[in-house]
């Protein structure tokens, strides 16, 4: 039986979501492909770049938000 693109999909959401590939990870690649789209294709520059510096920040927080639910879990377990 084949699967359907449902499955296919929700396969690969977990896949990614294993590999720690997220929401933010996508939200990044977005934010990268919209930059260069300002950049190049509009030729703003300035937003261009602008645009350009939210992965590192999308990146940073998803890593905060992960660290500190791996604290609250330890201490939870350590109780």
């Amino acid at each position: 039986m084949s699967e359907t693109s449902e499955e296919r999909s929700g396969a690969l959401a977990d896949e990614l979501e294993s590999s720690g590939l997220g929401p933010a990870a996508f939200a990044s690649i977005g934010s990268v492909a919209l930059a260069l789209y300002y950049y190049y294709v509009k030729g703003d520059e300035q937003r261009g770049q602008f645009v350009g510096l939210w992965p590192a920040t999308i990146l940073a927080m998803a890593s905060y938000l992960k660290i500190s639910r791996m604290e609250r879990v330890a201490d939870a377990e350590s109780e």
